[in-house]
């Protein structure tokens, strides 16, 4: 095989090369009327983008009510198993101090889990309660299962580093709410709103922290919810934050109204992914050695920038050159 025909990806994406993607966008729901909404949802935009360009997670953790944890579950297997051909579809457990949380993984991951994309772990204070989940998975099942991490606590922020080094550990997402009310009302309740919780000092520390923890281990850092789902231009101006501020490359939904603006914010620009298109395919075409474009040098650095521009396109339903399609 020539240098030339080698999949791009396998060129350029080493040790430096965040290597895992993931949809921008994974959306959450808990009720059943709404699971199944969301599901559907799901299949209907596969079909319009040809992918699946957003996660479902279904929700134990808020879902489930007081004394129905086992129904709640079974549900979210029966859910999982029936989602489309190509679905991602994915449960959060309930805590690892919860009376349920070894019945959840038992029982989700045991009956559904050649059919999950991931299992989120909620407020996880340290790499033990992923040691824990980790063991926990591997008594119920074969499959390979990521795991994903919520991160809500001061501590547990502080310990992002060594959370993200964890080879199963997949993502890690920013718990808002729940890192808000942990500093005994130090933060105000503005910093959960659309506004503070990107100008507060203490969440925008421990932002930054989660996403640098993430990119250092080639891990996918996402991004917290926005309350305020009935403002789509808030909804917006968030996810663009997240993604061109923030370091974010995947966000959270807890509506279906925020699933497209999601999508919107952490596309590439036309403009960018035309460049991208132009600077990959003349790299492959000269084995990978540096060239010229429009008077800039390229090297493999700019080409793996550039890649990433691409398959966040692919991944965020944009329309892809001719040139480049075939290696997405």
């Amino acid at each position: 095989m020539s240098v030339s025909a080698i999949h791009p990806a396998q060129v350029l994406l080493g040790a430096q090369g965040g290597a895992l993607s993931l949809p921008v966008c994974d959306h959450y729901s808990g009720v059943e009327e709404r699971m199944r909404k969301s599901l559907a949802l799901q299949a209907e935009m596969m079909a319009e983008f040809g992918r699946c360009v957003f996660d479902v997670t279904l929700d134990c953790e808020d879902g489930a009510a007081v004394g129905q944890e086992k129904e709640h579950a079974r549900l979210v297997v029966s859910l999982a198993n029936g989602a489309a051909p190509g679905a991602r579809v994915a449960a959060r457990v309930h805590a690892v101090d919860h009376p349920s949380f070894a019945d959840d993984i038992a029982m989700i991951a045991g009956e559904a889990g050649s059919r999950l994309c991931h299992i989120m772990l909620p407020k996880v204070e340290s790499v033990d309660d992923v040691v824990q989940a980790e063991k926990l998975l591997q008594r119920a099942t074969d499959a390979d299962v990521p795991l994903h991490v919520l991160i809500e606590s001061p501590q547990a922020v502080h310990r992002a580093f060594e959370i993200a080094a964890h080879p199963r550990v997949q993502s890690i997402s920013f718990g808002l709410m729940d890192f808000v009310s942990a500093h005994g009302g130090a933060i105000p309740s503005s910093a959960m709103g659309v506004q503070g919780q990107f100008t507060h000092p203490l969440v925008v520390r421990a932002k930054l922290e989660i996403a640098a923890a993430c990119h250092a281990y080639g891990k996918v850092p996402s991004h917290c919810v926005v309350t305020e789902f009935k403002n789509p231009d808030a909804m917006q101006q968030a996810a663009h934050r997240a993604a061109s501020e923030f370091g974010y490359t995947r966000m959270w939904s807890i509506h279906p109204a925020q699933i497209r603006p999601i999508l919107q914010a952490f596309a590439p620009a036309e403009a960018e992914v035309a460049l991208a298109a132009r600077i990959v395919r003349a790299a492959a075409d000269a084995q990978w050695a540096p060239i010229s474009v429009d008077g800039v040098l390229h090297d493999r650095a700019s080409y793996r920038y550039f890649w990433q521009v691409l398959e966040r396109a692919a991944q965020t339903g944009c329309p892809l050159p001719s040139t480049v399609r075939e290696w997405l």
